[in-house]
């Protein structure tokens, strides 16, 4: 099995431990992985925002860091929910938009086929439940709008923690809930951003959870920074993190690799 690793800009640029962690989760379940150095943003922010032409450039060089000098990988393994699903996308844009659709839709449909977020990847490719992970502490878990809304995820990180051992967790409050950060969103409508983070705050902190976990980093930087502002001491946690904490490699599932790897 040998995956190439898609860390997305704000994990690779502001997170680079969230990286590390996933590789160390990753390599102790027997997956060979690979970094494709010119992987950059999705193009994400651009295109939502209407900038068709200027993103262009970005998509082609995010099919070409992974459809060139790693096509042979068996999976793509992705860090957060909402680029995961923007790869998967790529062909609904480029079919509707690209001039250089002949060349570059081939390459998206396989990318998009290759393409799957990182707890889906353990959970519904190898098969894997219990990585090892121990953390005595009370948790709660942000659930993101796109890794349930368009990836329609919402069981592979769960799964995992129900195994973390001497996990605490509690489930926030609408939890189904955005927290105002969507990307630009949060640029372009500041007001109604903060308050939809700051309600989100609110029923993190009701929870009574030391730790606040999520697959999106964005989301967490954005409710991490709002913790910030009102000197809350609630920490945040990427779950590649939470799954590379205190590993009893007695406990980890065997994943079938055979069964795992696409034909």
């Amino acid at each position: 099995m040998k995956v190439a690793l898609y860390t997305t800009c704000v994990v690779d640029l502001l997170f680079p431990n969230v990286g590390k962690a996933a590789v160390a989760v990753l390599e102790r379940l027997g997956v060979e992985t690979v970094l494709p150095g010119k992987q950059v943003c999705c193009g994400q922010p651009t295109y939502n925002s209407g900038y068709f032409k200027e993103s262009w450039p970005v998509l082609h060089n995010e099919i070409d860091a992974f459809m060139k000098e790693y096509r042979d990988v068996d999976y793509i393994v992705g860090l957060a929910g909402s680029c995961t699903a923007m790869f998967k996308e790529y062909v609904h844009i480029i079919e509707k938009h690209d001039p250089d659709k002949a060349e570059y839709l081939p390459k998206a449909k396989e990318l998009a086929d290759k393409t799957v977020e990182f707890t889906q990847f353990l959970v519904r490719v190898l098969g894997v439940k219990d990585v090892g992970a121990t953390m005595p502490s009370k948790v709660t878990y942000h659930r993101s709008c796109h890794m349930s809304r368009l990836l329609g995820e919402t069981e592979t990180p769960f799964i995992l923690m129900e195994h973390v051992k001497d996990m605490e967790y509690v489930e926030v409050p609408h939890i189904e809930n955005c927290c105002g950060f969507g990307g630009t969103f949060s640029v372009k409508e500041p007001v109604i951003s903060e308050m939809m983070v700051n309600e989100k705050m609110n029923d993190i902190i009701s929870t009574g959870a030391d730790v606040l976990i999520s697959a999106d980093m964005g989301c967490l930087m954005n409710i991490g920074g709002k913790f910030n502002r009102d000197n809350q001491k609630i920490k945040i946690m990427h779950i590649a993190e939470v799954l590379n904490t205190g590993v009893d490699e007695n406990r980890i599932d065997t994943p079938n690799l055979k069964v795992a790897v696409k034909n």
